[in-house]
């Protein structure tokens, strides 16, 4: 069962998406409400689990930024999704550099948000054409300086590779892939991108165009991104 929180301060758009997700019998609501503060101080005096997904509007009326919330949320130990019209790119990339998973619009099928919510919760990458065209073009956004090495490391282990098989391809030994991929993280801290995970990685081999499309699933099937 994914438990899910909703903040957005207009209540139609957070009922909808409520009802959507109680329809698919696996998906707890566990909050909906305005403010990242009602839902924190809600979870703190309720003595509750964070939940496995907060899905949060891009702009809220109380006048805090998305980077604000998106921190205080991932400092809870919860996935955030953007959902908005996703008109500000400017404010999609602060949301994804403060640590969103992904970013999906208010005029996407309610289906399509069901199935980001299952995603996200799965741990795995969820991109769209908002994410994509928020980070387009952005080098502020995208540069981590990474070597030419390194790079070639990046697009091999975020494609899916073990790193034995990405240093024999590479003809390095395991220790040195090992070392640009440590390098490779510290880089992406430096750079206010933190990327701690294999899953991290791959969106940040994404978003500096390392990767034309995501590698295939489980299931075969390969997204573009």
């Amino acid at each position: 069962m994914t438990r899910v929180a909703f903040v957005d301060d207009h209540e139609s758009v957070r009922l909808g998406v409520e009802a959507a997700c109680a329809r698919t019998g696996n998906t707890e609501v566990i909050f909906s409400g305005s403010t990242v503060t009602a839902y924190l101080d809600w979870r703190r005096g309720s003595n509750a689990d964070p939940a496995d997904v907060v899905v949060l509007d891009l702009t809220l009326g109380d006048g805090t930024t998305v980077s604000e919330n998106v921190s205080r949320l991932v400092a809870e130990g919860s996935a955030v999704i953007i959902y908005s019209v996703a008109d500000r790119p400017a404010a999609v990339r602060e949301a994804l550099v403060a640590g969103a998973a992904g970013v999906i619009s208010k005029s996407s099928p309610i289906e399509d948000v069901v199935g980001a919510i299952a995603t996200v919760a799965r741990g795995e990458v969820f991109n769209t054409v908002e994410w994509a065209s928020a980070i387009a073009g952005d080098r502020a956004f995208a540069d981590a300086q990474l070597s030419t090495r390194e790079r070639e490391v990046l697009k091999l282990y975020a494609a899916g590779l073990p790193l034995k098989i990405v240093a024999d391809r590479l003809g390095i030994a395991f220790s040195t892939a090992k070392e640009n991929i440590t390098r490779i993280r510290v880089k992406y801290v430096e750079v206010g991108r933190p990327a701690p995970t294999k899953v991290d990685l791959l969106r940040r081999a994404l978003e500096d165009g390392l990767l034309s499309e995501f590698p295939a699933g489980a299931d075969g099937a390969r997204r573009q991104p």
